[in-house]
């Protein structure tokens, strides 16, 4: 006679490694934070994530919904994402208060307004939810005429729209610009788009908004090459870059597309990433950052962007601050056979530069091929240190040991369903600088 025996759960990465078992709020974490919505990923169709993006937010309570949303969003910088997690929220919610808080607190561009409800209607039409109401309205006092006129676009779902389906009352001296929207009055937005597709000349249009701070610094970066070839005043831009105004939602990938879209301006912008997290005291002891170049690692971002996920995570090792020895590390030439290597290293050692220098130094190292993570590790283990980085997409081929390193964190970039970065692991999901600013918030906590 045999007993019965509980099965325990297993998983595993898309390259076969041993994945950990996580619970709902990290698999809605892994999931969001490092999301880019409805863009594939190496291993997984956008349309696959964003379900599984749902099937996890419902699997939390919705207060833990509603915090993942809102970081989301204020800190990690996304933007459709936390969307359609408040669609989710507004179900799981219904009838809380909080639900309209958070959507009011989450949506921070007017044309969210839209692009949410595009997104709560994404399976068929149906009624606003009171607290779905009261929350769009609340959002919509946030934004003044400029900002309601730059995203009064045109589309199945108009902002003027959405204004009589929540009924929203105008603040304070709102009245007549939310009457100038819903009359289709408002006066066009001094945007470099609106002027160019005026006839109105690039060269003066750029430098124009510039000197007045009217170009949001997203599109200064964005335009550095149409600034170039229409003959801006290149100190100008150089020192809109330096100056920084606005960039706070800026990815640090941003500025390594910018740079290789306008060479000339990579000085400016080395010194504008570099500043990004400069307040930021340097780590203390000896650190290790291990940053993944496997073939995963080299997809794009997206379908309109030629940035991948490895200059994401070069970015982000590019400005860790500290007494740092920087490795890459792939399989390259080695061979793998289940739980055999050739004997050669998979790590490549890097030298530790910030910014730009940094970035290309990492995502030139070595030949892309699979993932050995696990051996990576375990080279890293071997070498002195008091703290190991890891910044990867944790889809390895080889069973990942635990760090030796008391401080150890995992950083994940991208949304795969599994992963190995937990149990001794400090597991942290996304590509933007809040990472390394929760590290060391997280050191300090620990010491004081």
């Amino acid at each position: 006679m045999r007993l019965n025996s509980r099965r325990e759960p297993s998983a595993a990465t898309h390259e076969g490694a041993p994945a950990k078992i996580i619970n709902p709020e990290q698999r809605l974490r892994r999931s969001v934070l490092s999301c880019l919505l409805w863009e594939d990923e190496f291993y997984e169709d956008g349309e696959s994530i964003a379900d599984r993006i749902v099937a996890a937010a419902e699997a939390v309570p919705p207060a833990v919904l509603a915090q993942v949303a809102r970081e989301a969003r204020q800190q990690y910088n996304l933007r459709h994402a936390p969307l359609l997690l408040l669609t989710v929220l507004a179900k799981t919610g219904s009838g809380n208060s909080f639900v309209s808080e958070t959507i009011a607190d989450t949506i921070s561009r007017a044309d969210e307004l839209s692009e949410f409800l595009a997104l709560y209607w994404r399976n068929g039409k149906t009624p606003l939810a009171a607290q779905v109401k009261k929350g769009l309205a609340r959002a919509f006092r946030k934004f003044d005429a400029y900002q309601l006129a730059k995203y009064d676009r045109g589309g199945p779902i108009k902002l003027r729209d959405v204004l009589f389906m929540v009924h929203a009352k105008p603040s304070e001296g709102q009245a007549e610009t939310f009457r100038a929207l819903a009359e289709r009055e408002l006066e066009s937005p001094d945007t470099w788009e609106v002027a160019l597709s005026g006839g109105a000349d690039k060269k003066n249009t750029f430098e124009r908004l510039i000197r007045e701070d009217k170009l949001g610094y997203l599109a200064l970066l964005r335009n550095l090459r149409n600034m170039a070839e229409a003959g801006c005043d290149m100190s100008l831009v150089r020192d809109a870059i330096i100056a920084r105004k606005g960039a706070r939602r800026v990815l640090p990938f941003r500025y390594v597309a910018a740079a290789r879209a306008c060479p000339q301006m990579e000085p400016a912008l080395d010194e504008a990433l570099s500043e990004a997290i400069a307040e930021m005291p340097p780590l203390e002891g000896k650190t290790l950052v291990v940053v993944d170049v496997s073939t995963s690692m080299d997809s794009a971002l997206s379908r309109k962007s030629d940035m991948t996920r490895m200059d994401a995570a070069a970015a982000l090792a590019s400005i860790i601050h500290g007494d740092l020895r920087m490795f890459s590390f792939s399989a390259g030439g080695r061979r793998y056979w289940g739980e055999r290597w050739d004997g050669q290293p998979v790590l490549v050692e890097v030298p530790p530069r910030r910014g730009m220098a940094g970035v290309a130094a990492i995502v030139t190292s070595q030949q892309r091929a699979g993932t050995l993570l696990g051996q990576a590790v375990k080279e890293a283990n071997a070498i002195p240190h008091d703290r190991l980085i890891v910044i990867t997409d944790e889809q390895s081929q080889d069973r990942v040991p635990d760090p030796v390193a008391k401080l150890a964190y995992m950083i994940n970039v991208a949304s795969n369903q599994n992963g190995v970065g937990y149990g001794r692991w400090t597991h942290i999901d996304g590509f933007s600088e809040q990472v390394l600013r929760f590290i060391v918030e997280y050191e300090a906590a620990r010491t004081g």
